[in-house]
């Protein structure tokens, strides 16, 4: 299983609109610059967002891409889903031929797998990846087996 660039780069390109959009729409151009992603590459991806209604694009001069939604109702799942990444843990791809043309032994482990993930994706939104970028990342000291905001003290 991998999330491929488009998934990761599609993500990344929303939570720079959303931190970038204050009162006017924001070029694929300038977002290209600032996360260093093709051009061509972003037109495909916002392409694909604005037909899932997450974007809006604005024509003109000043025109650019607007989030389509608040902040909290854009979940990482529905962003991802939008550019046709397919999360999957199986190797057959949920159709059960994984082994010898049928079931392995650990297909339910895996779509499991896929189910909490999706899940996952699904509890988070920009608004929390926006909250996330104004604090300081979670660490763990295994030395104190302790858990801290940015208090690693190796």
């Amino acid at each position: 299983m991998k999330l491929t660039t488009k998934g990761r780069f599609a993500v990344t390109a929303m939570l720079d609109l959303a931190l970038n959009e204050s009162n006017r729409p924001v070029t694929l151009s300038e977002i290209s610059e600032r996360q260093s992603i093709s051009l061509s590459y972003l037109e495909q991806l916002f392409n694909r967002m604005r037909k899932h209604d997450l974007v809006k694009s604005v024509k003109g001069p000043g025109g650019g891409y607007l989030l389509a939604k608040s902040h909290e109702d854009i979940t990482i799942k529905s962003i991802i889903t939008a550019v046709d990444e397919k999360i999957d843990a199986t190797q057959c791809g949920g159709h059960e031929n994984c082994h010898d043309g049928g079931r392995c032994l650990t297909h339910d482990l895996w779509i499991n797998l896929n189910t909490k993930i999706l899940d996952y994706l699904d509890s988070l939104t920009i608004a929390d990846l926006i909250t996330s970028q104004d604090q300081k990342p979670i660490t763990f000291d295994v030395k104190r087996n302790d858990l801290g905001r940015g208090l690693n003290t190796a």
